[in-house]
């Protein structure tokens, strides 16, 4: 007997049996459907909303205690990471992502302090950094790269963007966690995977599982590794 596939499951929900997945989306669609998204959701209205993200603090302390340590987190969105990074009195803060809108929503929510950090409109896999950081950050961007060129220009412009001796943190769904998310499908991985995709230049310092409750409580299993560049 055959035995019956499992349904992919969209953000800890399961889809309709009837689902196939889409065609990879151009970096145009992409653009498209993020604005979108934070067009017509609130802050609170995703699933991978975190009021504190804990983790990603703790690694960030762990890669780069210095203050005076240049950080990006990429696919930022309209995350309170960068909140959590100036409250603990990092000062040299960027964030990029495709949608104007998810920036707008987090400048708004900073005040003032927003005009010290630097906000990036881009898609990654085709965006020209203009300086180095210390830390790369992103909890919600390389999961989407589902295509292994978009992967491959994500990592071409990492390569470009963290100084030696810098680190890279990398979060995204655990291979036991959602095979689609806000209607896209994603890549899930583990440590290994991500090392395969980021090469010998960067070793592998620790990873961590998160079991991540979305705001309508269900779960998300993510994983959250960082590397060194060497050198």
């Amino acid at each position: 007997m055959r035995r019956a596939r499992k349904r992919p499951i969209d953000c800890g929900i399961a889809t309709s049996p009837r689902y196939r997945p889409r065609p990879e989306p151009t970096m145009s669609d992409r653009t498209t459907h993020w604005q979108n998204v934070y067009a017509t959701k609130g802050e609170a209205e995703v699933s991978w909303f975190q009021d504190n993200p804990a983790i990603s603090l703790e690694m960030i302390r762990a890669a780069s205690p210095n203050h005076d340590a240049a950080i990006i987190d990429i696919g930022g969105g309209a995350s309170r990471l960068v909140d959590a990074l100036l409250q603990d009195g990092q000062h040299n803060l960027a964030v990029l992502d495709l949608s104007a809108n998810a920036l707008d929503t987090a400048k708004k929510r900073i005040g003032a302090a927003a005009s010290t950090v630097d906000w990036i409109v881009a898609d990654v896999t085709a965006w020209r950094p203009a300086k180095i950081w210390d830390v790369w950050h992103d909890r919600a961007a390389f999961h989407f790269l589902t295509d292994p060129h978009d992967r491959a220009a994500y990592v071409e412009r990492l390569r470009s963007a963290v100084v030696p001796g810098g680190h890279v943190i990398i979060a995204t769904f655990a291979p036991d966690g959602p095979e689609k998310c806000s209607g896209l499908p994603v890549q899930r991985h583990d440590s290994t995977s991500l090392s395969a995709e980021l090469g010998p230049e960067f070793e592998l310092v620790e990873t961590r599982n998160e079991t991540h409750h979305t705001p309508w409580h269900s779960t998300q299993a993510f994983q959250f590794s960082r590397f060194r560049r060497r050198g």
